[in-house]
């Protein structure tokens, strides 16, 4: 136990720990439309961050930087959400894309083309592509999203334990399974995207040097991913 950090007062943890809430802020803005600025992101953060030093109890060494950087995380989330940045009508052209994903997935038995996706829903192939451009970033997912009309939420048609809450249960190996499948089922590009783009931290330059399209290009492709993994776990 590292004595001298513990007894370091709250104003010097901020300090020592600000440059851990820019660090995660710029690493979620790398996923997020330019409509979302990063101060804002930042503020949020140092709110998760002061609520992590007046919450943690045990050593105040690599295991509190831990426990802050998921309060941090969760405080830019929830700002997110509340700030709703996704338009409402882009909101609601993504709807409809998960609806036609989930339609033709059914009819087809397999994984939809972005045409097959345009003709479902009766518009070019250009204007489809502007629409997941268009909605870039809105791949943050709430479990109210996986409400189902007159059913019970997503989360409880997985619990196993009534003391369970959301955040166990999205770390249940059941949920990570099932999100595991719908990423390896992916078609081949839109699954390299996320490979990169997610494990690999890479940006959307990189990637698409690496794939041979343009930036805009890999937006659209990751996009398309987010729809079809949120389309499928929905309907689990």
């Amino acid at each position: 136990m590292n004595t001298a950090v513990e007894t370091i007062n709250k104003e010097q943890f901020v300090v020592k720990f600000t440059p851990l809430v820019k660090r995660i802020a710029h690493h979620m803005m790398a996923r997020l439309p330019a409509s979302v600025q990063v101060d804002d992101l930042i503020q949020a953060g140092m709110i998760g961050l002061l609520d992590a030093i007046k919450r943690y109890e045990g050593s105040r060494g690599r295991q509190f930087e831990s426990y802050a950087a998921q309060r941090i995380r969760g405080s830019i989330l929830d700002e997110l959400r509340e700030a709703d940045w996704l338009p409402r009508g882009i909101r609601k052209k993504m709807r409809q894309i998960e609806m036609a994903v989930r339609t033709l997935e059914q009819r087809m038995g397999c994984a939809p083309s972005e045409q097959d996706l345009a003709d479902e829903l009766n518009i070019p192939l250009a204007e489809y592509q502007k629409r997941l451009q268009d909605a870039y970033g809105g791949q943050l997912l709430f479990y109210e999203d996986f409400q189902k009309d007159d059913d019970e939420p997503f989360f409880d048609r997985l619990r196993t334990d009534s003391q369970n809450n959301p955040l166990e249960i999205l770390l249940d190996e059941r949920l990570r399974t099932m999100l595991v499948k719908s990423i390896a089922d992916l078609p081949l590009r839109e699954k390299m995207v996320m490979g990169m783009h997610y494990e690999q931290d890479m940006n959307l330059r990189e990637i698409g040097e690496v794939l041979g399209v343009s930036e805009s290009r890999v937006c659209q492709l990751h996009t398309q991913a987010v729809v079809r993994l949120r389309s499928r776990l929905r309907n689990l």
